[in-house]
């Protein structure tokens, strides 16, 4: 299958843009602490506005302040008590965004429920991201930070040239009709092949640090952030194309907006998290 000029630039401009951001993340992670913290916060707010703008220009009238108050006072709470606050949080703010629908004069269900989904999909994923920057040793921390993004950008990766290269049935063609089964299977294969990278650097690195640990944990690990990844884009698409957007925002060139760009990560948040409270078991 030929690219056309229009792909081959898409592309450029999207490997610019990724080559551009790189060194950023880099030095967000490496400083770490409460820097790296209202970082996320910061980018997890512009993900919050996006996906909330998006729902509103579908025809809904999400509330809105719940979703970024569970993202700021979760934040907080989680890094100056325990992660496990985040329930309590997100309990109490979801209850909050129903009443608010309900005492309006028109209120109506499919509006309590957009008022949760960002709060489901952005805020609670976010949460779980900022709770790794509490992990003791820092070692750790890191390679569990770099397992979030490298995951997600292995998944992307490979599964963007497999797919276009291999081509195929396709994955969800009614959500995504440039996704392939083909480029599924080869974004779990880039999403374990990153990991292990990862992992085996760390290793050499610090390798007092995987005592008791076995590789084949990292592996199932991968896979799971594989399969989040593509579940993570594939949502952001289906809230786009049932909201009849092209893109979350053009914050970056080639790739969108920050809910663009944050859309797998934020799903594999959640397992690398997961993953977290099974490692810290183990040593």
């Amino acid at each position: 299958m030929s690219e056309t000029p229009k792909t081959r630039s898409s592309l450029k401009q999207r490997l610019i843009t990724a080559f551009a951001l790189i060194p950023v993340l880099i030095a967000v992670l490496a400083i770490g602490g409460w820097f790296a913290a209202a970082a996320c916060t910061a980018c997890l707010c512009v993900a919050l506005y996006e996906e909330l703008n998006c729902l509103k220009q579908g025809g809904y009238r999400p509330v809105q302040w719940t979703a970024y108050a569970s993202l700021l006072v979760g934040a907080a709470l989680s890094l100056m008590h325990s992660p496990t606050v985040i329930l309590l949080v997100m309990g109490v703010l979801i209850l909050a965004a129903q009443l608010c629908v309900m005492c309006r004069k028109e209120p109506k269900l499919l509006d309590i429920l957009v008022s949760v989904l960002p709060m489901l999909t952005v805020a609670l994923p976010g949460l779980c991201l900022i709770s790794i920057l509490d992990t003791q040793p820092r070692a750790l921390q890191l390679m569990l930070l770099v397992f979030v993004f490298a995951s997600s950008i292995g998944c992307d990766t490979l599964a963007y040239f497999v797919g276009s290269t291999v081509g195929g049935p396709k994955l969800c063609p009614h959500i995504s009709p440039k996704k392939t089964v083909s480029g599924a299977i080869g974004g779990l294969v880039g999403s374990v092949l990153f990991m292990l990278a990862v992992e085996g650097g760390f290793r050499l690195a610090v390798p007092e640090l995987f005592a008791g640990m076995s590789l084949w944990w990292t592996i199932a690990a991968a896979l799971v952030c594989g399969v989040a990844a593509q579940m993570g884009d594939l949502f952001a698409s289906m809230v786009k194309r049932h909201c009849q957007v092209k893109d979350f925002g053009s914050i970056f060139p080639g790739h969108g907006g920050m809910m663009d760009r944050l859309d797998s990560v934020l799903f594999t948040s959640i397992v690398i998290f997961c993953y977290r409270a099974l490692l810290l078991g183990l040593i």
